[in-house]
């Protein structure tokens, strides 16, 4: 049954007289590039992206009135099948009415079933969010997937109030004098609030992709805007339960993306939302349940999400805004040493104005690089599709 929001916005489409489909496709010099539908006037953001079994890629996203405080959005998708240009008409993914439906992220997983994560807002406030997900087997049809089956994870961490107290103090004294009013303001409230026992449960929400382990674990990165940090939520089981990981308190280190080092070290790298303008690192050592000291690596960053994928041959792709401030340039850097140098990197947009932001990055099948992205000009706003080989970064 097409939900209620999402069949509106079809039909809103339709009656503006516009259809939607995707725009030509753009090619040049190894990088092409489309539009998954025509720039539209609602706020259109925070993709994921898949690879289907059958090639086909699924992107996910979301669209209404705002955000957090905008009560029709709802999660939204299109497919475009393997060997075609052209992505299919938006369908709907998700939606509680009511309720706006947010970030979202997808896998594919050991049993080839589809799964969708995004956050359902319940009172209008990042820190009131609930993560939810639905699980299909029958996605690589026409229109929507076929869901069997949904629900929230609902995450109990251990009490972490006193040891964060404890490193705010540390990372308050180590800025002294540097901090702006905004950011003393903050965390001057924050010592309440991580004592509080239902802010440390509720507000973890979804941004990048899950990582799989070799064991079969699952991480799903989360984070919170409540107190600016990250954790994992961790699935033992092929996502039939959820549990914490210990958070990675960074107090401005959010939307985790993980890579895993051949020797099992995981990586991982999280949009800036302090006063540092770098991109935020660490690493666990046991595979993703505890989390070391949160620095940061010389890339910049505006305060926007990333993404990275480990490729086929070992190197290691990030996509991020490379900028200190603004989302005007979007960037790829490829490393051949497990993030230790970003010695190459090449612009997907590097423009005077608009934002090109939250990308998700994935590698498919034939060693192609897929990247979607919320892509917002003066005439409106859309998801933006590239694809690339690795070379192309490289510059050959």
């Amino acid at each position: 049954m097409l939900l209620r929001t999402g069949l509106l916005t079809v039909v809103m489409l339709i009656v503006l007289g516009t259809t939607p489909s995707t725009t030509t496709a753009e090619d040049t010099d190894g990088l092409s590039t489309s539009l998954v539908f025509p720039l539209h006037t609602q706020h259109n953001h925070a993709p994921g992206i898949v690879e289907c079994p059958n090639g086909d890629l699924l992107v996910s996203w979301y669209r209404g009135s705002g955000e957090r405080q905008a009560d029709d959005v709802a999660v939204l998708g299109a497919r475009r099948r393997k060997g075609e240009s052209q992505w299919s008409e938006v369908f709907p993914m998700a939606d509680h009415p009511e309720f706006p439906d947010c970030n979202t992220c997808m896998m594919i997983d050991s049993q080839e079933r589809l799964w969708l994560f995004w956050p359902i807002i319940i009172a209008n406030s990042w820190e009131s969010c609930l993560t939810r997900f639905k699980v299909s087997s029958d996605y690589m049809g026409h229109g929507p997937p076929v869901w069997e089956r949904q629900d929230t994870i609902f995450l109990k961490p251990d009490d972490f109030s006193e040891e964060a107290i404890g490193l705010l103090d540390e990372f308050i004294e180590e800025r002294k004098g540097t901090l702006s009013p905004q950011h003393e303001k903050y965390f001057g409230s924050l010592k309440e609030e991580l004592q509080d026992k239902l802010l440390q449960r509720l507000g973890w929400q979804p941004r990048c992709k899950p990582t799989v382990l070799p064991s079969g674990r699952i991480l799903l990165p989360l984070y919170t805007d409540t107190y600016s940090f990250s954790l994992m939520a961790i699935s033992d089981d092929q996502g039939d339960t959820w549990y914490a990981s210990k958070p990675i308190m960074g107090f401005g280190s959010i939307q985790p993306a993980v890579l895993r080092k051949n020797d099992g070290t995981l990586v991982a790298y999280m949009r800036e939302n302090g006063p540092i303008n770098k991109i935020r690192v660490s690493e666990s050592p046991d595979d993703g349940i505890s989390w070391g000291p949160v620095g940061a690596i010389d890339l910049p960053n505006p305060g926007s999400g990333l993404d990275a994928v480990r490729l086929q041959n070992g190197h290691w792709a990030m996509i991020y805004n490379d900028t200190d401030s603004g989302r005007n340039s979007l960037a790829v850097s490829i490393s051949d040493d497990e993030g230790q140098t970003w010695k190459w990197t090449r612009h997907l947009e590097k423009q005077e104005s608009g934002s090109y932001h939250y990308p998700a990055i994935i590698q498919g099948k034939d060693g192609t690089i897929h990247a979607i992205y919320s892509y917002f000009v003066e005439g409106g706003k859309s998801m933006k599709h590239a694809e690339f080989r690795e070379d192309w970064v490289h510059g050959k």
